[in-house]
């Protein structure tokens, strides 16, 4: 096949001004552009150039990509990458390091770019370009090994997964906060924050205030501790703590028995179904008699930081006039000594925007809480993971969410946490689930707007 491919690299990992962009479209005069988002030395495979631009031209992409072999420590193991569908905006998804581009668009791309004064970045230009093309056309994986990296971040996924919320990383994400909207304004897919209906908290009786829910599955380790937190919350109001659990072997259920039998508001519920995830386990906690009029979460390794998170929680409902409450946590070791990045309160969501950059992260924060009538109305899917965010998706669009940047929540960290050291496929399948989600949502909001 005859086309003429120029080659570039960018610096900091893609994470470029928007002149070296533009300079690269303007030197590129062949058909495609080849960029490296790293700075790392490539081998390229036998025929990867043809194996590219083949897939190029026959799927008239705008932009293709593939996976590839990583170096790590010594050893060489295959790092698949995942498709790109129209929700993939974290601004994180693993391209890989080479990428194929058409460079009419490139250039197309540059003349807005050079118009548009809100589109001058330091460090989001490659996530605008990006989400640039992925309007203009396909972005099409190629799941074929075409070259060879040494990977520099040997981190565990348990390391990694908070790097978009660390604060010495603000100045990059409030740009790429600024690239996303632009994004879903020119997909008509924005929010607008002020049509928000005002929510009636006391049209239906309760036989509680709130709930505090707690999934749980063989946490014989964790789930006494959790428990005895939110049981010891000092509330204006009653109260009681739901947990499910779903047919744990590992002494949980007898902790829990033990617990319950001196505890008259600790419900212990147990599934009669055997399929359900923690999805599945929250929507029977929130169906269920004993579930108060906010239910508010902790997970069963986890604790609340005082006695006053509760209290502090469902006052935020009224106070902001809010269907949801996401609050703010603390990472740290099981002498609950703090963990980097140490507190995480999800600085990124404003009333204004928040609603609007859930598309781009990928999570809400913790502790989160709900209105349960609202949670009765949509009910979680039922699955292990992405749970919470689906619903938090589902909300942003229709009601009020409110925060709490105060620290109320102490995620421990332990080598059996679910994620602490997952393996490339488990990431993978993760960010594929939460970017279809997002895809869902999007066209959800587009759907609401015509």
């Amino acid at each position: 096949m005859r086309a003429k491919i120029d080659h570039f690299q960018l610096t900091n990992n893609g994470l470029c001004d928007t002149g070296e962009l533009l300079q690269v479209a303007r030197e590129a005069d062949g058909d495609y552009t080849l960029l490296s988002l790293k700075s790392t030395p490539v081998d390229m495979g036998e025929g990867a150039l043809q194996r590219l631009l083949r897939a190029a031209e026959e799927t008239d992409a705008a932009m293709v990509y593939s996976d590839y072999l990583a170096v790590k420590q010594g050893e060489t193991e295959r790092h698949p990458v995942i498709d790109y569908q129209e929700g993939s905006l974290r601004d994180d998804f693993d391209f890989g390091q080479i990428v194929l581009i058409r460079t009419r668009w490139l250039k197309k791309w540059a003349e807005e770019v050079a118009a548009d004064e809100k589109r001058q970045f330091r460090f989001a230009a490659w996530y605008d370009l990006r989400l640039f093309l992925s309007r203009c056309g396909l972005l099409f994986h190629l799941n074929e090994t075409l070259y060879t990296i040494v990977e520099e971040d040997t981190r565990k996924s348990g390391e990694k997964q908070f790097d978009y919320v660390n604060p010495r990383n603000r100045e990059v994400q409030i740009e790429m906060e600024r690239a996303c909207t632009e994004h879903l304004r020119q997909l008509n897919a924005l929010i607008d924050t002020a049509s928000y209906p005002e929510i009636d908290f006391d049209g239906a009786t309760f036989s509680v205030e709130a709930s505090v829910v707690i999934p749980v599955f063989n946490r014989a380790k964790t789930v006494g501790e959790a428990v005895k937190s939110a049981l010891s919350q000092e509330a204006s109001f009653p109260f009681n703590v739901v947990v499910v659990d779903n047919h744990s072997t590992d002494g949980t259920s007898e902790i829990l028995a033990e617990l319950a039998s001196k505890n008259e508001n600790l419900i212990v519920l147990t599934p009669n179904r055997r399929d359900l995830g923690i999805g599945g386990c929250w929507n029977m906690a929130v169906n269920s008699e004993h579930c108060g009029r906010f239910a508010v979460q902790l997970d069963s390794d986890d604790l609340y930081s005082s006695p006053q998170t509760l209290q502090k929680i469902v006052d935020a409902f009224r106070e902001q006039q809010a269907a949801m409450i996401v609050g703010s946590y603390r990472m740290c070791d099981f002498q609950l000594e703090t963990l980097p990045p140490g507190l995480i309160d999800h600085r990124e969501w404003t009333d204004e925007n928040g609603p609007n950059n859930a598309l781009r992260i990928n999570g809400l924060g913790a502790p989160r809480a709900f209105f349960t009538p609202f949670v009765r109305q949509i009910q979680f899917p039922n699955t292990s993971y992405g749970e919470d965010y689906a619903m938090g998706l589902i909300f942003s669009r229709r009601w009020r969410i409110g925060r709490i940047y105060d620290e109320l929540y102490l995620c421990r960290r332990w080598d059996g946490n679910s994620d602490a050291a997952l393996s490339v496929e488990k990431v993978n399948a993760n960010n594929l689930y939460k970017d279809r989600l997002r895809t869902m949502e999007l066209m959800a909001r587009q759907k609401m707007k015509k």
